[in-house]
């Protein structure tokens, strides 16, 4: 008996892409949602506190890194054999999937134990920046294990097309997440007032609640993935095709923290208010960027299965759709930025002084959100089609050959507003970078599956 095609090989490209995407652009955009609000109650507590969040990104980005890479070479990898009609790879991959999920869960729970406060000292010598960011590193990295499963549960539902499932995990997480936040920041509801500590309780434990709820979607809700426990096991070449295609975003994002946390050095010299002025930055634009990551991440497995499946016309049109997507969606987010900047950073509390070097800052670095929507869908393109080397290449450059030397250089003047101008110069960069390897990457999948 002929079996049943996927929706990624058949269904109309735009409504394709409106069923994979749209969910994930939400519950993205609920995670942003998330990471605001849980910044703007710690922002209550004081602006240590807050800056002691910002200067924690770094360390969460490497688990972002290494869960978002990880996930998406078995995303990739499962929509790609799925495309091929090999089953019996799919299920080998997710499996093997489980496995290096938990041992990166196991890596960072030994490094919040170790790490975390070293770390902050080696960032500042404020006594109460040192203990909030202590005390929220170490639970947050420390019990890591909850946001690694979840990543692994909820790129088993986009690599199958359900994303809405997905959508559903992320979002409840999300949720327990926002409503403790409160209750164990403040104390409410009998609870003791926990500071720092209650937000890292609050997101480790939205994080288990999303993870428990993706494992139960599999077993129960996407018979295209059979996890069994017999079958969990290491297998050296699917971890090997894995991170050909994850490893670059691992490494992208490695160099994104060692970025924020160099960025963080650099506006130290300024006041600890300019990166408190970067913190709030980080969380605002992730309200622009995470609607594009959810569009990415409906857009990749429906690349990787036709281009699996030999269709090129279905390739070309997903990337065509993405891509004015993205642009749309940052040129809104670009006319946001630079009419309301004084109402986005009252939203943590800003002061007179934060408010003064805040608002130029969101409106020169919103300049190059447009070009950073064309750039994040080619790289991802070059990722999804096997070039990842390509998108590492344009991340590296933009990031640390780019952004950081322009920083350091516009600092040397002594005026901080010069210094978000290294922004919009680096995605010029980017953005050369970009056309040059997505077109190489479009001729070299015609030679491979034609025309």
């Amino acid at each position: 008996m002929e079996t049943k095609e996927n929706k990624m090989g058949v269904m109309p490209e735009g409504r394709l892409l409106a069923t994979m995407a749209v969910p994930m652009m939400f519950s993205m955009l609920f995670q942003a949602l998330y990471n605001v609000v849980d910044s703007y109650f710690v922002s209550r507590v004081s602006q240590d506190a807050f800056t002691a969040l910002s200067l924690a990104f770094p360390l969460q980005a490497l688990i972002i890194g290494l869960g978002g890479g990880t996930g998406l070479g078995v995303n990739a990898l499962i929509a790609r054999s799925l495309g091929e009609r090999r089953q019996d790879l799919a299920d080998r991959v997710a499996n093997t999937g489980v496995v290096l999920f938990a041992l990166c869960g196991a890596l960072f729970a030994v490094l919040g134990l170790t790490v975390s406060e070293p770390f902050f000292r080696a960032q500042t010598d404020v006594p109460a920046i040192i203990e909030a960011g202590t005390t929220y590193c170490t639970i947050c990295i420390g019990c890591s294990f909850g946001i690694f499963f979840q990543f692994c549960f909820e790129r088993f539902l986009q690599a199958t097309g359900r994303t809405s499932l997905s959508m559903i995990t992320q979002v409840t997480g999300a949720l327990i997440n926002m409503i403790l936040d409160p209750v164990l920041i403040f104390g409410l509801l009998g609870f003791p007032a926990m500071g720092v500590r209650g937000a890292a309780i609050a997101t480790v434990f939205g994080q288990i609640v999303a993870a428990l709820m993706g494992l139960f979607m599999n077993l129960r809700k996407n018979p295209e993935i059979h996890l069994r426990l017999s079958e969990m096991r290491w297998h050296g070449g699917i971890v090997k095709e894995v991170y050909k295609i994850g490893f670059p975003s691992i490494l992208m994002q490695s160099v994104s923290s060692l970025l924020v946390f160099s960025l963080n050095q650099i506006l130290l010299t300024f006041s600890t208010v300019a990166t408190a002025v970067y913190g709030a930055y980080f969380k605002l634009q992730s309200f622009i960027f995470m609607p594009v990551f959810g569009l990415n991440n409906g857009m990749i497995p429906i690349i990787s299965y036709n281009f699996g499946a030999h269709r090129p016309d279905r390739v070309n049109k997903t990337i065509r759709l993405s891509v004015v997507t993205a642009m749309s969606i940052m040129a809104a987010g670009l006319l946001i930025f630079e009419l309301f900047p004084a109402q986005l950073m009252r939203i943590f509390n800003a002061d007179g002084e934060m408010l003064a070097q805040g608002i130029p800052a969101l409106r020169i670095i919103a300049t190059h959100f447009v070009l950073a929507g064309f750039c994040i869908i080619a790289g991802s393109v070059c990722q999804a089609i096997g070039n990842p080397i390509h998108s590492l290449l344009i991340s590296v450059c933009r990031q640390m050959v780019a952004l950081l030397p322009a920083a350091y250089l516009l600092s040397l003047t002594r005026r901080l507003e010069l210094v978000w101008l290294a922004f919009p110069i680096a995605e010029l960069v980017s953005l050369t970078l970009s056309v040059y390897f997505l077109r190489r990457t479009m001729r070299r999948m015609h030679e491979q599956i034609g025309d």
